[in-house]
């Protein structure tokens, strides 16, 4: 995120935004006066409203809302604040059921007039604007005129449930997006379009690499023979690069016994991601919703020394999260999921050099994959933990020193640790400005004293190990879809499940092509020959299509001359070249990771 949410809301676009969620509340209740009014706030990059319409909206529908709040700003109303008691408010918003069951919970003090949650009893206020009124904590521009009329736009409708509990009503959900100047809306609206191009199940579908079946269930993916070929690939690449530094394999089973989790705390402060339970001969099991307690019991089934350390054990181990269906997104939040996981035991006085260790090999391996633009959070105690303050503050201590080391701009996301520790997020900026959550690397003082973890000292005293629980690509699921979105499809030469396509002009070229195939597999590439009998330049726009990074033409004279004529995904033709010169590029690419 480019600014912390207390930042924002004091900008001047947060207020822009705010206020423009309701001029657009103000439309739709002139537009449907039976209307109930949820809540409206400013969020990153727009703003929303919620309401209970009497019938679905329409794209005409939202035209006819935006010409009417270019109309009210025009109009220079002013954005007027006002605190009133529970009663005022009752009597002002009577005929607003969602308006009263949020005053209700102000009167009680538990959430603010947003439905926040919140520790104090806050106050009462009320903005108005022309003739409207809402239940609204602000901040709001004082007048209309601070909103251009030209730099805003409604976006989209969604559904969205009431208080997000998929048990109350489901509302009418309207985006829209505020900016300074128009062209500042331009550009986010051409990042927009450029999005959905880059859509990862958009291009999943059209590139054949991964799907959803209904009978199998939401959240599970299959993954197709194209995006089996890229995971495999970026397996093999993990595995070698943590085997050559110093990594340990290990596999664990995907269901554990109730008492495993009671051990470790998931079922105290995880369990509302965790799934029901099954039976097995009267013992309850979970399916596991982390690796970490496996990766311990193989730490304790040997007495350790402190010449072993550091300990790193890594596994790509599919877990299991319940996720509500109505969060579930592609690759992106899944029910089911592969983490590249490892586990860093250690001795105390090794932690500062293991946590840079395994910071610097997290970087390394997102630059190979073409990450560069990467921006660190560390994350503090959260509100809900478990572990004595002075703990948390060393451990915090530690990593914020081992990101100062490394050299990283890096921002504190305050109360955003796991209940079991702080953390260093890793987040990747791809071309649309857009952050995606990668690597986790996480502090554990709280598992080892859990499971009673020991070695023997130096001094021959049993003494507790230190513990950093690490996935750097997070998941593969969700690393995949990120890839996909990064490069829009066209991935590396070295990633890319097809390198070149073979394109005879004519059946007579055929043969040729496949000798020359065969010739290219020899050095370890992917390719596949076009035989269809379809017209050249088809073939050509089909492998564009595809993203495939080679297109190799054969004609007559490439056949004579033991040539093919070299064309790139993005057009450009770089005509006749010689099989051995061809291999030598594709080889110092895919070495280049290019």
């Amino acid at each position: 995120m480019a600014e912390n949410s207390e930042q924002y809301e004091d900008s001047s676009l947060y207020r822009i935004r705010h206020s423009a969620s309701h001029i657009m509340a103000q439309a739709v209740l002139e537009k449907f006066p039976e209307a109930k009014i949820a809540i409206g706030p400013a969020i990153e990059d727009g703003f929303y409203y919620d309401f209970d319409l009497p019938r679905p909206l329409t794209s005409e529908d939202l035209e006819s809302i935006e010409k009417r709040m270019r109309s009210i700003i025009q109009s220079k109303v002013d954005f007027v604040r006002k605190e009133v008691s529970a009663e005022e408010a009752k009597k002002i918003f009577h005929d607003q059921p969602y308006k009263l069951e949020l005053i209700a919970g102000l009167e009680e003090g538990n959430v603010d007039e947003d439905g926040n949650p919140v520790d104090e009893k806050p106050e009462i206020s009320i903005y108005s604007q022309g003739g409207f009124v809402d239940l609204c904590r602000g901040p709001h521009v004082a007048n209309s005129a601070e909103i251009n009329p030209q730099a805003i736009k409604l976006l989209s409708v969604a559904g969205a449930y009431w208080r997000g509990d998929e048990k109350r009503p489901m509302l009418q959900r309207i985006y829209g997006t505020a900016w300074n100047k128009p062209d500042e809306l331009k550009e986010y609206l051409w990042r927009i379009e450029e999005a959905k191009k880059r859509d990862h199940r958009k291009l999943g579908q059209e590139l054949d690499l991964f799907s959803v079946a209904d009978e199998i269930g939401a959240g599970l993916i299959l993954w197709h023979p194209k995006g089996g070929k890229i995971r495999k690939i970026i397996e093999n690449f993990w595995s070698e690069e943590h085997e050559a530094n110093g990594y340990e394999f290990v596999y664990t089973p995907h269901i554990g016994k109730s008492k495993l989790w009671e051990t470790s705390g998931h079922l105290g402060y995880y369990k509302e991601n965790m799934y029901s339970p099954v039976d097995i001969e009267g013992q309850q099991y979970f399916l596991k919703p982390m690796n970490c307690p496996f990766h311990i019991h193989i730490y304790k089934s040997s007495l350790r020394s402190y010449r072993e350390f550091p300990l790193r054990y890594a596994e790509e181990g599919t877990v299991y999260r319940f996720e509500r269906s109505g969060v579930l997104h592609g690759l992106m939040r899944v029910r089911g999921f592969t983490q590249d996981d490892a586990h860093h035991f250690c001795r105390p006085d090794q932690m500062p050099e293991e946590i840079d260790f395994v910071l610097n090999f997290s970087l390394h391996i997102l630059r190979s994959f073409g990450f560069h633009d990467i921006q660190a959070y560390l994350s503090t105690k959260p509100e809900k933990s478990v572990g004595e303050p002075e703990r948390w503050l060393a451990a915090e201590a530690a990593l914020e020193e081992s990101l100062k080391r490394t050299n990283i701009t890096y921002k504190v996301d305050q109360g955003g640790g796991a209940f079991y520790g702080p953390k260093i997020d890793l987040k990747v900026k791809d071309a649309l400005g857009r952050e995606w959550q990668l690597t986790t690397i996480q502090f554990d003082f709280t598992l080892p004293d859990r499971f009673d973890l020991t070695f023997i000292g130096e001094d021959g005293q049993p003494h507790r190990p230190y513990m950093i629980h690490r996935a750097l690509l997070g998941s593969m699921e969700r690393f995949f879809g990120v890839l996909i979105e990064y490069y829009a499809g066209a991935f590396p030469v070295w990633l890319s499940p097809i390198q070149a396509v073979l394109i005879p002009i004519a059946d007579r070229h055929v043969n040729y092509a496949k000798e020359v195939a065969a010739t290219l597999r020899q050095s370890k590439l992917r390719v596949m020959v076009d035989d269809r009998s379809e017209r050249m330049n088809a073939k050509i726009r089909d492998a564009q299509k595809q993203k495939i990074p080679y297109m190799l033409v054969i004609g007559d004279k490439e056949a004579e001359n033991h040539q093919v004529a070299l064309r790139l995904r993005n057009g450009e033709n770089l005509g006749p070249i010689s099989i051995a010169a061809f291999i030598d590029r594709a080889t110092e690419d895919i070495k280049q990771k290019i």
